[in-house]
């Protein structure tokens, strides 16, 4: 694990799926609020079309990484993405992602991949932040906030040591709080809309000042440019409809009804 790093206000991107625009422009709007550290969640390519490039912003940018399931498979070589999904038709959609991830991902990118830790621990402003991908336990759980218990949520603080447990993998982002100062923050993507209609990406600004304070920041970026280079690259046109239009039009199956009740398929 990463060691502890301290800071007042920190931007924490969730999936960044291989989307250099919608990073860059997260990124610059991090910085322009004040964020004295930027860490993304992980999984770094998947889905967009420049997962390379992706690699190469973080690192050139300073920014802080813990692995997600894209790039522990991506690094190891592992058969498929390990998304962690049961239906047939997401797992189809997966793999077209992995596979086009695997093949633009360079050699010295999947290195650097393979180093990065499976979580990292922040100081914010006396607060302990643990960083993990899907949940501290398992890089691919979800955390959806319709069906995770507090108690659960609760008990990973207890057992990991945390006051404030960040994380991703869903996409979808939520805050609760829990109590006794603890909470629980799934941070969204910065490479994929949201599921409403959106084609804005975001992320989640996490400022110590009396309490913790936790702001979700939509960020507008040339989501049209990306959706053309996707085409003329060859993915798939539902790949290329959600970063149009901003509703995901596949990978639906593992959600449960209350999140797949706000988008439109």
């Amino acid at each position: 694990m990463r060691e502890r790093l301290t800071a007042r206000r920190v931007a924490l991107l969730g999936g960044a799926y291989g989307n250099v625009e919608a990073v860059a422009a997260t990124l610059a709007d991090a910085r322009a609020r004040g964020a004295e550290a930027v860490w993304c969640l992980g999984d770094l390519g998947g889905f967009g079309p420049d997962p390379d490039g992706v690699v190469t912003l973080l690192r050139q940018a300073g920014a802080g990484c813990v692995q997600g399931n894209y790039d522990v498979a991506v690094a190891a070589g592992h058969a498929d993405c390990g998304c962690g999904y049961a239906d047939p038709r997401d797992n189809h959609f997966a793999a077209i992602a992995y596979r086009y991830t695997v093949e633009h991902t360079s050699s010295e990118s999947r290195r650097w991949l393979g180093a990065l830790p499976p979580a990292a621990r922040l100081d914010l402003g006396g607060r302990r932040v643990l960083l993990c991908h899907g949940s501290p336990r398992q890089v691919n759980e979800f955390l959806w906030e319709s069906t995770t218990p507090t108690e659960l949520l609760a008990r990973f603080c207890d057992r990991y040591a945390t006051d404030v447990l960040a994380f991703t993998h869903t996409g979808l982002r939520w805050h609760r709080d829990l109590g006794d100062g603890r909470h629980a923050v799934n941070v969204g993507a910065a490479g994929r809309p949201e599921n409403d209609g959106s084609p804005a990406v975001g992320y989640a600004l996490l400022t110590a000042d009396d309490g913790l304070r936790v702001d979700f920041v939509r960020v507008a970026y040339d989501h049209e440019a990306v959706a053309r280079r996707m085409e003329h690259r060859g993915l798939p046109p539902e790949f290329v409809e959600t970063i149009r239009a901003g509703w995901w039009t596949c990978c639906l199956e593992s959600l449960p009804a209350k999140e797949r009740g706000r988008g439109r398929f």
